[in-house]
């Protein structure tokens, strides 16, 4: 083998990984792109449809993570840890199931309104999706890229401290203008799944940030 063939196959290795989180990202975008569809009509038969959706990117992302973690066994990395990558890749699958939950939780209470808070916290979550699907390619070249990785980082934690705000006014807001407690309940239970989406996010680009500083040292 000569040297350039050799060193174009250790960069394949080394990017062995990217395919997969770049699916990971497609399932993530388009899931959250369904949850706000979703939170933008009252017609229940829409809810299930858009949950439908939502469901079969959810199910799509536990197959691909466990070929993801089967390759994990069988490849050889450069100098990514396998533990780091399954972690991101489980966290990024965490993501998508709390997506699936807001979503469930649409088609199980049936509320008789969606506030405009819910529909800020469907786009946060949308925008935090966009951020992380960004970010995955860079993760290929972890040294060259640490400044895009870190914005999109950066840009999910201030949409994650937003979501907050709106979480916390939402809340106040149900508990002040709504008189029937069961309707309160319901509110409450929506929007707590969505901020926990929120929050889902933010644990991912945690987990990039602990990891991308190792490897810059």
């Amino acid at each position: 083998m000569g040297i350039k063939r050799f060193f174009v196959h250790l960069l394949r290795k080394k990017q062995v990984f990217l395919p997969f989180f770049a699916q990971q990202g497609t399932y993530l975008l388009h899931a959250s792109e369904a949850l706000c569809q979703m939170t933008d009509t009252m017609e229940g038969a829409a809810w299930r449809r858009f949950e439908k959706e939502i469901k079969a990117c959810e199910v799509q992302g536990d197959a691909l993570l466990s070929e993801f973690n089967e390759m994990l066994r069988e490849k050889i990395f450069l100098y990514l840890r396998r533990s780091d990558l399954q972690t991101i890749a489980m966290h990024i699958d965490e993501f998508l199931d709390t997506i699936n939950d807001s979503a469930k939780t649409i088609t199980l209470y049936m509320p008789q309104r969606i506030d405009p808070q819910i529909c800020d916290l469907a786009t946060y979550i949308r925008a935090e999706a966009d951020a992380l699907k960004k970010m995955l390619p860079y993760l290929g070249d972890v040294k060259r890229n640490f400044a895009q990785i870190n914005l999109q980082c950066e840009r999910i934690t201030e949409i994650e401290h937003a979501a907050d705000d709106v979480f916390a006014e939402y809340i106040g807001f149900i508990f002040t203008n709504d008189k029937d407690a069961i309707e309160i309940m319901k509110y409450k239970n929506i929007a707590e799944a969505f901020e926990s989406a929120t929050d889902a996010a933010k644990v991912v680009s945690d987990c990039v940030r602990k990891m991308i500083l190792r490897y810059v040292e």
